[in-house]
């Protein structure tokens, strides 16, 4: 009796699916931080944004050795004749399964590419008509731990929530922040602790008065 060569499917796709997410945890979660109201996480997985190629490339070499191990031709197994039976692959053995963590696995590859869809667009605040008086101060800041657009997207969500802030505008390609607001509202203080809640970091903070 000639048993069929264990497949191992399993492993495979488990170890590529892990790998694709550890890629993309750096840009999920901010995306987490805000809908669970836990800003201080958000860089908890920054540390592997320098190894995203190497995880983008182990997942894509895991999966394709998966593909090539469930597509290249099986032993079928025997009965106590000698005869040829056809095996039954499990769910898991399946190609249907496989390319649909193969798919799972290119969403979350993609991600930092489209994570800005899931944030809403945090427009300018309306002035109100007796505040022509008002002076508005522009500060620019420099920000450290950013690494894809969830990351300035996150930024931009938290410091707009501050009373005094008119607008933010942040670049996570040049890790920056512009902000108008009013320092008698909301002191320059304020915003750069906002920021530093986030999870990322002010590199030119105010200094002290």
């Amino acid at each position: 009796m000639n048993p069929t060569p264990s497949s191992p499917a399993k492993p495979l796709v488990g170890a590529g699916l892990l790998a694709a997410l550890a890629a993309s945890l750096c840009c999920i979660t901010p995306l987490l931080a805000i809908v669970g109201g836990l800003s201080g996480v958000a860089t908890t997985f920054s540390w592997l944004e320098p190894l995203r190629p190497f995880l983008v490339a182990l997942t894509v070499g895991v999966l394709g050795f998966a593909w090539y191990q469930q597509l290249r031709p099986l032993v079928a197994k025997a009965d106590d004749c000698g005869c040829p039976v056809p095996g039954k692959p499990s769910l898991m053995q399946s190609r249907g399964f496989l390319a649909s963590v193969t798919m799972l696995a290119g969403l979350l590859l993609t991600f930092p590419y489209y994570s800005a869809r899931f944030y809403r667009s945090e427009a300018p605040k309306p002035v109100a008509a007796t505040s022509s008086t008002l002076v508005w101060q522009t500060s620019s800041y420099r920000i450290g731990g950013m690494t894809c657009e969830a990351c300035a997207r996150h930024v931009e969500h938290d410091v707009q929530q501050l009373p005094g802030v008119l607008s933010v505008q942040v670049s996570y390609d040049q890790g920056t922040a512009q902000v108008r607001f009013n320092p008698k509202v909301t002191p320059a203080a304020q915003v750069e602790k906002a920021i530093n809640g986030t999870g990322y970091s002010v590199l030119n903070p105010t200094p002290s008065r």
